[in-house]
C-alpha cells in the first residue's frame, strides 16, 4: 500500500470526516462508559465496606 492507497483510503471517497468523527464518538463513549462503570464499583464497594453489619462481621472473625 502506498501513499496515495492510504490517502484514498483515509478519505473514504470524500465521507473521510463523517466516518473517522463517528467512529472516534463511538471510542470516546465506550471509554467513558467504561470509565463511570470503574467509578460505579469503586464507590459500590466503598458503601458495601462501610456498612455495620460487615463491620461486626470483621470483628467477629
Amino acid at each position: 500500500m502506498n501513499g496515495t492507497e492510504l490517502r484514498d483510503f483515509l478519505a473514504m471517497g470524500g465521507y473521510g470526516l463523517y466516518v473517522w468523527g463517528s467512529l472516534g464518538m463511538c471510542a470516546a463513549v465506550v471509554v467513558a462508559e467504561l470509565l463511570m462503570l470503574r467509578l460505579r464499583r469503586r464507590l459500590l464497594v466503598q458503601e458495601a465496606g462501610d456498612t455495620p453489619d460487615a463491620a461486626s462481621a470483621e470483628r467477629a472473625a
